[in-house]
């Protein structure tokens, strides 16, 4: 089965503007600093938890 140019070009745009649209996914600027308690305990690679907040593992977390 052959495809057609016009499918081609059309399938290469959509691909490329999914591209760049999780390309373009994320937050801009510089990271944000420690909270107060991580530094006045003197460990800040460890990030603090906030109360009642459950941590649900992601699918991605062992690749991380």
């Amino acid at each position: 089965m052959q495809k057609s140019l016009p499918y081609l070009i059309r399938l290469t745009a959509v691909l490329a503007v999914i591209g760049l649209a999780v390309a373009g996914c994320g937050r801009k600027g510089d990271l944000d600093p420690p909270s107060a308690a991580a530094t006045k305990e003197g460990d800040v690679s460890k990030p603090t938890k906030k109360p009642g907040t459950v941590d649900k593992p992601f699918l991605l977390d062992p690749l991380l």
